[in-house]
């Protein structure tokens, strides 16, 4: 301290009538107390008896007093500790201490300027001019009442922490850069089985199976030399050790806290064994209605087939124009059927593709009406891969391809003309699904519309546009063209 350094100064050149000492130099004798009155450090001089005899500019500055307010009163006296009896009680015994020749030290409250109050670091010595012989004590004091509120602030901080860690509902420990556990909060304790004084100081990997030893070290080393915060195992299963011996499965999340003491890793651990019996729980019962809804679909599929076959055999015994009529109900049976068979098949009850699905209604359509004549020609041209529609709305889009495609090789190429009918899939610029069905026969009369005509399909069109919630537009140059625009997915 300075005030040490004064006090070694004060004894080896004696003391002036001021109290205290002058240096010898170039120009005659330079006096102490100009030198210590240039210092922030509080400094006095006492007689044996406790008598203040001098004093630097500093403590007088801060009380906002002056020298002759203080200079021969007892030391305890004066305005910078007469607001507490118990310190003017420690400063009496620390005088008389000193004058048998004790040092004292301590932290103690002065009072300063505007009564208002500060800390501290205050010495207390006996000053010797001849071996034996006390003749001053000298007093110094530097305000440490910034570290206080620093070291205060710092206390409550790591209070705060520590309270944070103590009630956090998951497992906690802090680890040291040697991997030995420094900090443990109770619900490891509750988690693991073992007690706080059992932990701390032990290795983490008491906390791990013996399989895991090898591998942590290594890993945490390698956390070490580029710390982040993130979870500890990625996608993998880890597991933990209580203190019976028994394994269950966890989450680790590590946090990198720089301390005074270098580098810590704070490791949140969470027990997922309940976690885990849920998932697998919800993956049964995921399991048990995926079987049961392909079970349905299954049995759908089958009695539509059913219907498709009875259909079929009462074509046999029917009229000509029934057997129509029945031929043109048994396509739209095997388009709704064809539905649940892929969904059947593919596994996912929430989409279908209608690549797939069109293309497989195609076929069914060219084996129903073209079968036995090779003039007319059905083609799909798929340009949107990943096209779907959710079961909803599959239903009424099935049928309306079936209507469209059925209407056209029906009625645009009377008199066994040749021609063609195109099924192409596209995806407009805004997400939205096209389906185009043209055909280059004779193009549809201009009296014929759309849920006015006599016949039953073209009656269906509108019913089932307004059920698929899209858009269908009509052109007849050329051929027919429709063009049928909605919504994928579940976006009408």
């Amino acid at each position: 301290m300075a005030m040490e350094t004064v006090q070694a100064v004060s004894s080896a050149y004696g003391t002036g009538q001021n109290g205290f000492a002058a240096i010898a130099g170039l120009g005659g004798e330079v006096p102490i107390a100009r030198v210590l009155d240039g210092l922030f450090t509080f400094v006095w001089t006492l007689n044996p008896d406790g008598t203040l005899i001098a004093a630097n500019r500093a403590p007088l500055d801060a009380a906002g007093i002056d020298a002759d307010s203080v200079l021969g009163r007892p030391f305890w006296e004066c305005p910078w500790w007469d607001h507490d009896l118990r310190v003017q009680e420690q400063l009496r015994d620390s005088v008389a201490r000193a004058a048998a020749g004790e040092t004292t030290r301590y932290d103690l409250v002065a009072r300063l300027m505007g009564d208002s109050r500060t800390t501290l670091d205050f010495m207390l010595a006996p000053m010797n001019d001849q071996p034996g012989h006390i003749s001053h004590l000298i007093a110094s004091a530097i305000d440490i009442s910034r570290r206080k509120t620093s070291e205060e602030a710092l206390r409550l901080s790591e209070e705060r922490f520590r309270a944070v860690v103590e009630v956090a509902p998951d497992g906690m420990a802090m680890v040291n850069r040697d991997g030995r556990i420094v900090l443990v909060n109770q619900g490891l304790e509750r988690m693991f089985g073992h007690r706080r004084e059992e932990m701390l100081g032990q290795p983490v990997e008491m906390l791990m199976p013996t399989r895991y030893h090898g591998m942590h070290l290594g890993l945490r080393s390698a956390y070490l030399q580029s710390p982040t915060t993130r979870d500890m195992a990625g996608r993998r299963e880890l597991f933990a050790l209580r203190r019976d011996g028994s394994e269950f499965p966890v989450e680790i999340g590590l946090n990198a806290l720089q301390t005074a003491d270098g580098m810590h890793v704070l490791a949140t651990i969470v027990d997922v064994t309940k976690r885990k019996a849920d998932q697998a729980l919800l993956n049964k019962s995921l399991e048990e209605k995926t079987v049961l809804l392909n079970e349905v679909h299954h049995r759908v599929k089958n009695n539509l087939q059913v219907i498709s076959s009875l259909l079929n055999l009462q074509s046999s015994t029917s009229t000509p124009e029934a057997r129509v009529v029945l031929a043109e109900s048994q396509s739209r049976v095997k388009a709704m059927a064809l539905i649940h068979q892929l969904l059947y098949e593919r596994n996912d009850f929430s989409r279908i593709e209608l690549s797939v699905y069109v293309a497989r209604l195609a076929g069914l359509l060219r084996e129903t009406f073209l079968r036995q004549s090779a003039r007319i020609t059905l083609n799909v041209n798929n340009e949107a891969l990943g096209l779907g529609i959710d079961l909803q709305r599959a239903v009424p889009c099935g049928l309306l391809v079936n209507e469209l495609v059925t209407n056209a090789i029906k009625h645009a190429f009377p008199d066994d003309r040749p021609g063609r009918v195109d099924i192409t899939l596209r995806r407009s610029s805004d997400g939205s699904g096209i389906i185009i069905v043209a055909d280059d026969g004779i193009g549809l009369p201009a009296d014929k519309e759309l849920g006015k005509a006599s016949s039953l399909g073209f009656q269906l069109i509108p019913l089932l546009v307004e059920q698929l919630g899209g858009e269908i537009g009509v052109s007849r140059d050329g051929g027919t063209v429709f063009t049928l625009l909605f919504h994928p997915e579940d976006r009408a």
